[in-house]
């Protein structure tokens, strides 16, 4: 599906961790057309940055110094021209491996709920999304970053399910975790997402639910890109294909 005309669109979507927010966000921007941003994977960055530089550890995270180390950090995103996928690079080096494993995943959320690490991440995607034409996925992209975005998806799934597609993934990796490890990572995440004070997960007044408890990656993507469509049309938007 190509978009042939303007204007385009910000489409934000929110959800639970591991229920495949940032599978939908990257299928959906290539089939518009768009430009992938990884909200996520930011943070993630910033948190690999805290681990590499003994800022983090056994899920506590020196704050003062991160903060103050903020303007080392540089983020982007790069298209691999072999994959056609966006890759996540830190300061030049790509971590787009690194950020997805399990020391990061238990970290993550405690730097998330720094509030100058979340004020510089959002001023740096802001940036990134002024010319529209973009997909965002994390967890107040249409509540704290984006709440004008013309299409807002809030996706979520039961703790069980998401731990079973997390723990799949990671053994399918070589990595060696337990089921129990991940559902009390994927639980505890719901728990300090929920209830942090700076942007909370929360689902946005005007966002529609994906509960894809049941459904497989084709059948999320059809559904995102129909109601895509939908907002498009109504945009005055024509000849997507």
């Amino acid at each position: 599906m190509n978009e042939t005309t303007n204007p385009k669109i910000v489409i934000a979507i929110d959800g639970h961790s591991s229920c495949g927010k940032s599978t939908v966000a990257k299928e959906l921007a290539k089939a518009l057309g768009y430009i992938y941003l990884d909200s996520g994977a930011m943070y993630r960055a910033v948190t690999l940055f805290a681990l590499k530089n003994g800022l983090a550890a056994n899920g506590q995270v020196n704050e003062p110094e991160l903060i103050a180390r903020l303007p080392e950090i540089t983020i982007e995103f790069r298209l691999n021209p072999a994959s056609r996928q966006n890759e996540t690079y830190l300061n030049g080096e790509n971590v787009e491996e690194e950020i997805r494993r399990l020391p990061v995943s238990t970290h993550v959320s405690p730097v998330a709920t720094i509030r100058e690490v979340r004020e510089a991440t959002v001023k740096q995607q802001q940036a990134m999304g002024k010319n529209k034409g973009i997909v965002m996925d994390g967890r107040d992209i249409g509540t704290a970053v984006f709440p004008e975005a013309e299409l807002k998806i809030f996706m979520t799934a039961s703790p069980e399910v998401r731990a079973q597609r997390r723990y799949d993934e990671l053994i399918g990796k070589g990595q060696q975790v337990s089921f129990e490890e991940i559902l009390h990572n994927v639980e505890e995440r719901d728990r300090i997402d929920s209830g942090r004070e700076v942007s909370p997960l929360r689902k946005a007044d005007d966002a529609l639910i994906l509960d894809n408890s049941y459904l497989n990656r084709d059948e999320q993507l059809d559904w995102a890109l129909q109601k895509a469509r939908e907002v498009i049309r109504n945009l005055g938007v024509v000849n997507i294909e």
